[in-house]
């Protein structure tokens, strides 16, 4: 037997379907378009009205629980999103995903099967927005654990490198999402965007292999001819050179030394150019900024991948796939942390 509380909870089962297209975009490009999320909205704010007509006037406890529960998400998860991604701890992707949660998921759905009914776990609080946030905050404190057991099975384990970057081939990059996680300095947290790396090779009509099999010409800025759109760098975008890697290319396994030299003078030669690889002429020709990408971190970035055969990156985390585990978690399970809580007697 399958019920379903009202009209309103069988209808805001449409954001998993949704939900998981994002997340499996968000895997593959990095990319989540807007239109995406204004469909939901609209449905949120719809079926926000709708309860709350029928929660007027305010005669007993629980049309003053509901609406309590609806202004801490509306207007505590809300803004707590956006705070976030102006600090940098979200994407924008991810705050309106929260977003769209807070009015369209308020308070805690339910749908029966047979003698069940979910969500299993329900919280004291009852927003069920913040029970999505919790869950997915907890879900992506395992990314680390993933992706150290993802290098020790490549036998690639470096403590404690491993628990937040992984290493790869260098030809591979084309297709690769992230952030160098090397410097010409050695490991560092704020290595070249690759996206970046690909709008440059797009703006110079040129690929990775180009790049690999010829640094000394590219290292020059007056090699430079006709330029091209560099897009935003991601990785689908259809352009004629997209920085991928050429027909006949080697892919060194990914597991190969890192440290193998394509160019044993190339470091030695940018003094020669007052615009070592045309960065700064790169730089200047864009709209807006490439990633936070600046000249000198172009050029160490440039350096790496013609000397090297692997390199560790920082992968990052597309934040919408835990996000989506944690809506799923949310209909089917509950809140994982108030679970937690209550068994070690908190809650």
């Amino acid at each position: 037997m399958f019920g379903i509380g009202t009209l309103p909870d069988l209808l805001r089962l449409v954001v998993v379907p949704v939900l998981a297209w994002t997340a499996w975009r968000d895997i593959r490009t990095r990319r989540v378009p807007n239109v995406v999320w204004y469909p939901l909205a609209a449905l949120g704010l719809v079926l926000l009205v709708w309860e709350t007509l029928g929660h007027l006037p305010v005669e007993t406890v629980f049309d003053r629980l509901y609406l309590i529960r609806v202004g801490v998400s509306v207007f505590f998860v809300v803004p707590l999103s956006y705070f976030f991604w102006r600090l940098g701890g979200f994407g924008g992707a991810d705050a309106k995903a929260l977003m769209v949660f807070a009015i369209l998921l308020p308070t805690f759905p339910s749908y029966t099967v047979g003698e069940l009914v979910f969500p299993l776990e329900r919280t004291a609080l009852g927003v069920f927005s913040m029970t999505i946030l919790t869950n997915t905050v907890i879900i992506g404190l395992a990314y680390p654990l993933l992706l150290a057991a993802r290098n020790l099975a490549a036998g690639e384990f470096e403590f404690p490198l491993s628990f937040v970057g992984r290493r790869i081939s260098v030809s591979s990059l084309s297709t690769t999402h992230g952030r160098l996680f090397e410097s010409p300095d050695g490991i560092t947290r704020n290595g070249l965007d690759i996206d970046a790396l690909r709008m440059y090779l797009r703006w110079r009509g040129s690929s990775l292999a180009d790049l690999r099999e010829n640094p000394e010409s590219f290292r020059d800025p007056e090699s430079i001819g006709e330029t091209f759109d560099p897009t935003d760098g991601a990785v689908h975008r259809a352009v004629s050179t997209d920085g991928g890697v050429t027909e006949g290319e080697s892919t060194p396994s990914e597991s190969g030394d890192g440290g193998s030299e394509l160019d044993a003078t190339a470091t030695d030669t940018d003094t020669d150019f007052d615009d070592p690889w045309g960065a700064a002429a790169f730089l200047d020709s864009i709209e807006g900024s490439a990633y936070g990408t600046t000249p000198e971190k172009l050029r160490g970035g440039l350096e790496l991948v013609t000397t090297r055969d692997a390199i560790w990156i920082s992968p990052g985390i597309p934040f919408i796939v835990p996000m989506f585990v944690g809506l799923v978690v949310a209909f089917v399970y509950g809140d994982i942390l108030f679970a937690v809580l209550g068994a070690v007697g908190i809650a």
